[in-house]
């Protein structure tokens, strides 16, 4: 029979909120066996996308590249990473090609490039595994954006331009199909057509309306706008037409009942990211719960911060979009705002173009432009052009995490800043030329130049330093414990108690609760840890706060059954089992793991109801739970408990069914092979019985209960191969009872003894080990302690026959030997 104790062991670990695990290890879309056309309609954790507790992650082109990982290397780590990192590589050689549109040949694109290659902020993106998402969405953002611009400078002239704006097309939807906020590409390429090809200004759009010139513009901006609204109302059909629901924990923000916090707190928030950005000092790994406090009154000083920044970002547009007040000239001609040479772009206004002093420094060299005597080159757009598009990236792909459509389930994220980065990276470098260019002296033109370059260092060393953070779970949890110090201690007390580190783990877990003491997750940790270290009652009763914490944690439910039913409280083991598998998936964030509790439930009420001789209970409860089983769940042990329930029915033909499937869902599934021996052994088939037992003990010869069934028609050896068993696993009370029955099977009565007591003492609240017992001691004549073990049997299980009839029997013996009994 499958004990409890493994069954608890194999199905349950610690609640991780490690990204990885859920999104690759624990993802059924990434095996073999999973067709893989369940990517498309299942999120990105494996979650079906209708179902209410679905975290509506639609990325179905980064799960399959997960998918395609997981064929060619299983779960190793280095496939992944490698793959990450040629990504990001790639990522960096397409925007610099789009910088070098913006900023031409020179120093200044190379500086570019550099920076957001070597950023700090990308670090989460490309170090951890499930990032890749975004990597991926910037790679088809980046290829939709260069097309767009082939088809601005081929429109009016070559039939390609519909091809390449056919690729935008594409390109944003597989965007889109990698992360959510890959759709905006479609909003910056507008931009880009409207802001920086025609150079319109915000006054300037609405005359050029009645333009018959610009209809290709906005013929094009019309397109783009009808493409992304299909692709958003298709996303938002396919996810079920419901936004996702978050728990507190992940955004406090938007679950907090005043309308001032929510909202100063909104507000800073694109603050603390734009910080990030410039001085990434401080990173984690996770800013949810408290690590960013709300801000729930006007007085706190950090709304002067959310002031300054979108005063800031006003001005910035402001200047950017203005129409300056007289004509431009450029080469000593004026020039009209707006008006454009062939390829879209007008001549730059910056002094980038003036002809260069007879010797420059190598400073003085990275301005753009340097070479204006050669002939072929196409004036570049202005500063003030690159600048709105700078903002435009920098914004409009953040928009999505600022809750201002929807709430979203995080405080901040730093892989989300993947894409935003291009815009910071392409606004400092453009902000750092403008000042060079500027710049009267050669001093302050190397200055700025090489404060640009030393700025470029600093984010390179700060990456290396914080790649070092990601190289293992311990280093990167430890780094955040400042940052997030309830979910870093937490998962450190994960990473730890797998190091076999029991103290430090539980001392992690301890921590982790002193900052936040309602975390389910972590009570539910601290309670395993305790569990398995034999700690009972402490146990209960972190089970107890943690389903007190969250009522819908079905895996507290069921140790805490395991615990009460190994304790001999089986009636409130019984109900604690019913409660758990009554309880729904709806709005869970893992309905997998919680159907496997409740399956590991209903495979321990069954076990409890065998155990008493329920065995009609036991195969109702058993059908139920292979009913509510989830793909995931390893069902050999429930299949082999179906079996033997059938044996007690003495209903063979369906017992040897069950035993059958147990063993080809799991070939070398040890109680399988000893029950289904017995099977052949009591229906005749004894060779073959031999097998399956000599098959057992050679799939484990250390463990003891492969013994206890070896060919009982050789009741002596397998009287000698019970009490082996029991030396070897002493304190599994089943290899116990069953060496004691084995041994008085071969008239052993006083080995039988000692290991009958043993059994009591392991089980002493379980009538069976007392009423043999007593039977075992009736037998040796010691009535006294025969008659003690009876009688505490019966206070146990009162209505049990044999008992009685054995105490009675017990009872007239004494009386004949004038022995006081308790009846007199």
């Amino acid at each position: 029979m499958d004990n409890c104790i493994s069954t608890w062991n194999n199905t349950l670990s610690e609640r991780n909120e490690c990204l990885i695990v859920k999104s690759i290890k624990t993802n059924q879309d990434l095996l073999p066996e999973t067709p893989w056309t369940h990517i498309f309609y299942n999120d990105f954790w494996g979650t079906l996308l209708t179902h209410s507790g679905s975290h509506k992650s639609y990325r179905p082109l980064c799960t399959l590249s997960f998918r395609f990982n997981h064929a060619i290397g299983g779960l190793n780590p280095w496939s992944y990473h490698l793959v990450n990192v040629l990504l990001h590589a790639a990522v960096t050689g397409l925007f610099t090609s789009f910088s070098k549109i913006l900023l031409g040949d020179g120093h200044w694109t190379f500086i570019a490039g550099l920076m957001f290659a070597s950023h700090p902020i990308h670090t989460e993106a490309v170090a951890g595994v499930v990032g890749r998402a975004d990597v991926g969405a910037s790679f088809f953002f980046l290829l939709s954006l260069l097309c767009y611009v082939k088809h601005c400078s081929t429109r009016g002239y070559s039939l390609s331009t519909w091809g390449w704006f056919l690729g935008t097309g594409l390109c944003a939807g597989c965007s889109m199909l990698w992360k959510e906020q890959g759709v905006t590409v479609l909003a910056v390429s507008a931009v880009y057509d409207v802001f920086v090809f025609h150079r319109l200004k915000m006054d300037q759009i609405v005359p050029s309306i009645y333009k018959r010139k610009n209809v290709p513009l906005f013929l094009s901006v019309g397109l783009l706008t009808f493409w992304g609204t299909s692709l958003l109302g298709a996303r938002l059909y396919w996810m079920g037409n419901k936004p996702p629901s978050f728990s507190n924990s992940d955004n406090p923000a938007a679950d907090s009942d005043s309308i001032t916090a929510r909202t100063l707190t909104f507000l800073y928030l694109p603050t603390k990211n734009l910080w990030l950005l410039l001085c990434p000092d401080t990173l984690s790994f996770d800013w949810s719960m408290d690590a960013v406090p709300l801000i729930k009154t006007i007085c706190d000083w950090r709304n002067l911060h959310t002031v300054a920044f979108y005063t800031g970002l006003f001005l910035l547009s402001y200047f950017s979009l203005r129409t300056p007040s007289s004509n431009r000239q450029c080469n000593g001609k004026a020039v009209a705002n707006g008006k454009q040479n062939a390829n879209g772009h007008g001549c730059h206004p910056d002094a980038e173009y003036r002809e260069s002093e007879p010797k420059p420094s190598f400073a003085e060299k990275a301005e753009n432009g340097i070479k204006n005597h050669i002939p072929q080159r196409s004036p570049l757009p202005s500063t003030e052009n690159i600048v709105v598009l700078s903002l435009s990236l920098l914004i409009v792909p953040f928009v999505p995490a600022t809750n201002l459509f929807f709430y979203v389930g995080f405080v901040i994220a730093e892989r989300v800043l993947y894409i935003p980065s291009m815009g910071f990276c392409l606004l400092i470098t453009v902000g750092a030329r403008a000042l060079y260019v500027k710049a009267q002296k050669r001093f302050l033109k190397s200055l700025i130049f090489y404060a640009t370059g030393a700025l470029i260092v600093f984010y390179g060393l700060k990456t290396a330093i914080r790649n070092g953070d990601w190289q293992n779970e311990e280093m990167l949890y430890r780094s955040g414990i400042k940052v997030n110090p309830a979910k870093a201690w937490g998962n450190l007390g994960n990473v730890l108690k797998s190091q076999s580190k029991i103290s430090e783990a539980e001392n992690a877990y301890r921590n982790a609760l002193y900052y936040r003491s309602n975390m389910a997750d972590m009570l539910y940790n601290l309670g395993l840890l305790l569990q398995e270290n034999s700690r009972f009652k402490e146990a209960l009763h972190y089970y107890k706060l943690a389903i007190g914490s969250r009522p819908t944690l079905a895996s507290a439910y069921l140790n805490t059954g395991i615990i009460l039913m190994n304790q001999g409280k089986t009636e409130e083991a019984r109900r604690t089992f019913i409660k758990c598998s009554e309880i729904p998936d709806e709005n869970l964030k893992d309905p997998h793991t919680h159907k496997s509790s409740v399956t590991s439930c209903l495979y321990n009420l069954g076990k409890l109801y065998h155990e008493q001789g329920r065995y009609e209970e036991a195969l109702s409860v058993y059908k139920e739970a292979i009913q509510k089983m989830p793909r995931q769940f390893a069902p050999q042990s429930l299949y082999n408990m179906m079996g033997e329930a059938y044996l007690r029915l003495s209903k063979l033909p369906e017992a040897e069914h069950w035993y059958v499937e147990s063993l080809r869902s799991k070939t070398d599934h040890i109680p399988a092979h000893l029950t289904y021996g017995k099977l052949l052994a009591l229906t005749g088939r004894k060779n073959e019985a031999e097998k399956f037992f000599l098959k057992a003990i050679q799939l484990d010869p250390t463990r003891g209960n492969c013994y206890m069934h070896y060919e009982e028609a050789r009741i002596m050896e397998a009287a000698e191969m019970a009490q082996k068993a029991a030396e070897l696993d002493s304190h599994e009370f089943d290899v116990v009872f069953n060496a004691a029955h084995m041994l008085r099977q071969a008239n052993l009565n006083e080995a039988a003894e000692k290991y009958y007591e043993l059994a009591a003492s392991l089980r002493p609240n379980y009538p069976a080990a007392l009423m043999n017992l007593g039977a075992i001691l009736h037998l040796n004549g010691r009535l006294l302690k025969a008659e003690a073990n009876y009688l505490r049997a019966l206070q146990l299980k009162p209505d049990d026959v044999i008992t009685r009839s054995n105490l009675r029997k017990l009872w007239n013996i004494m009386e004949k030997q004038g022995l006081k009994t308790s009846k007199t």
